[in-house]
């Protein structure tokens, strides 16, 4: 794992959003970019460090990312609430045949 840190802060999130069980099935079977961006909203954590974690969980390599974004090139763009915030709500992918929005991309943590 390369930040034990920062997937138990994930980790802690989505427990405080869906419960114990939830989380571990989450976890194992996985789950939309949507639904950790949304425990991360919701989280005691500071707005710049939730758009942190969101972006580790998608470039650390501790979650499986699917569909696979390093064979390609490809481009995170934050969606901000209101525009000119630094709270970002919502995160896209842009490709060069596609846009994938946060519920088309779907994390899984990899097995330790």
């Amino acid at each position: 794992m390369r930040d034990p840190i920062a997937v138990a802060t994930i980790v802690d999130a989505l427990r405080q959003a869906n419960g114990d069980s939830r989380t571990r099935l989450l976890l194992r079977e996985g789950m939309t970019l949507e639904t950790l961006i949304d425990a991360l909203l919701r989280a005691p954590v500071s707005e710049r460090d939730a758009a942190r974690l969101m972006t580790f969980a998608l470039e650390s390599g501790d979650f499986e990312v699917t569909p696979d974004f390093t064979s390609r090139p490809s481009h995170l763009k934050f969606i901000y609430d209101p525009p000119n915030s630094l709270r970002v709500v919502d995160i896209v992918m842009l490709t060069e045949s596609r846009t994938f929005s946060s519920d088309d991309i779907w994390l899984r943590l990899r097995d330790v």
